[in-house]
């Protein structure tokens, strides 16, 4: 008998009681000085809400070692001993999981190494995402305050779920669309999926006047959930690293008057590295997804970096002859594939120590939520120049932060995805 997947709300991490991620209500409390925010340029697509949901399985980094090795009856002292050096070196400390010990008692075979799953998974699996994309998307359309109704286009990304119709309808039905929404689904995209999604919704909205883009990812590590083996130790980076959860994003141009853009999305790029495929690879099997990373990835990530970021830089329009943009002049939102990608890519571009605090931020509450990590980054930066304004507003500060940014993901392909963006809340120079 097939499982229903654990009831998915909108868990706070550890820190979000204490303000690091985003609610896009007005700040009624801010002071009255308060700068005003930039003006979206006309025509170009905005962010103008985000959300979140995540399954009821807080994990503890501190305990995940332990609870893995009992529930796959595993007691092979040198992958504990791996697997507790991973869980150290990632710097994830909470993450939420679909995964639960009554999933377990109900299908015991997922962690019997060779057993045909594929079907028990998916029963599973596809449930999930749905429950989580309907969650997320739902805290999005509040925090908009526009109706479903104004929906004009969904997107959905997810590399967890395998059927037809796809995820896409099942989200739109469970949110009540219109049956003329016009979907888009974005499957096996993997980590750059995020990215993907609003490059996507930026098309979209920028294409179709009038336009209200749903964008919404949903993953869970159900799929690829194996028995440790000494065949495979990759595994276990997995076991360290990955969360589940679900992002939305509310996608349109020309806001109106009672819209409160977020970012602008300016540019958008994409790019694969030929000869690359093999580094980030997954197969789906009886088993479920047989997934693997290339010790190498970070490497040619950090090689292939700066032309990419160079070339998105350059979409900026309007800079004086010889002006240029300096890589500490502008915010970075990157998708924190793992603690190296993001010390790689910090050294290869010479970024200061704070310019990947909201990545890093999101790998620590959340681990690796695939494509939806790039959301929680997004609502960390939010929520971050609020801050900064509402604290330079009661000191007579400047407060001032970074308007033009990157927002960067890297997938299977090796695919990089990247979006020109500007932050529309920092402080409008007079």
């Amino acid at each position: 008998m097939p499982l229903s997947p654990p009831n998915c709300r909108q868990y706070p991490s550890r820190e979000q009681s204490k303000g690091t991620m985003v609610s896009n209500d007005a700040d009624t409390a801010a002071p009255k000085q308060q700068a005003s925010s930039m003006a979206p340029n006309p025509g170009k697509a905005t962010i103008l809400a985000l959300g979140h949901a995540f399954p009821q399985q807080l994990v503890m980094q501190d305990y995940v070692v332990d609870g893995f090795m009992k529930s796959t009856n595993c007691d092979d002292p040198e992958l504990k001993e791996k697997l507790t050096r991973l869980c150290k070196t990632t710097t994830v400390k909470t993450r939420y999981v679909v995964m639960s010990e009554e999933i377990l008692r109900s299908y015991p075979e997922l962690t019997q190494e060779g057993s045909p799953t594929m079907k028990q998974r998916l029963d599973i699996s596809n449930k999930a995402v749905t429950q989580m994309a309907t969650e997320a998307s739902l805290a999005c359309v509040r925090a908009w305050g526009g109706a479903l109704s104004a929906v004009t286009h969904l997107v959905y990304v997810s590399s967890s779920e395998a059927r037809f119709p796809g995820g896409d309808l099942h989200l739109a039905r469970a949110l009540g669309l219109s049956p003329d929404v016009r979907r888009v689904m974005l499957a096996f995209t993997g980590c750059s999926g995020g990215v993907a999604g609003l490059r996507v919704a930026k098309g979209l909205a920028e294409s179709c006047p009038g336009a209200r883009v749903l964008l919404a990812t949903s993953e869970t590590t159900i799929v690829g959930f194996r028995p440790p083996s000494p065949d495979r130790p990759y595994d276990l980076v997995g076991v360290a690293l990955f969360g589940d959860g679900a992002g939305a994003a509310l996608v349109g141009a020309d806001p109106a008057p009672a819209e409160r853009p977020l970012f602008e999305l300016h540019a958008a790029l994409q790019r694969f590295l030929p000869g690359t495929d093999k580094t980030i690879e997954g197969r789906l099997t009886e088993e479920g997804i047989k997934f693997q990373l290339g010790r190498e990835l970070p490497h040619l990530i950090e090689a292939h970096v700066e032309d990419f970021c160079r070339k998105l830089m350059a979409e900026r329009e309007g800079l004086a002859a010889g002006e240029a943009m300096g890589y500490d002049d502008m915010f970075w939102a990157v998708h924190p594939g793992g603690p190296a990608i993001l010390t790689k890519m910090e050294g290869r571009l010479g970024l200061a120590g704070d310019k990947l605090r909201a990545s890093r931020c999101a790998l620590r509450d959340f681990g690796n939520a695939s494509s939806n990590t790039i959301v929680y980054v997004l609502e960390n930066m939010v929520e971050e120049t609020r801050r900064r304004k509402a604290a330079a507003a009661k000191e007579a500060g400047d407060g001032e932060d970074c308007e033009w940014g990157l927002i960067l993901a890297f997938g299977p392909g090796i695919t990089f995805e990247g979006i020109l963006a500007r932050n529309l809340l920092a402080t409008a120079r007079p």
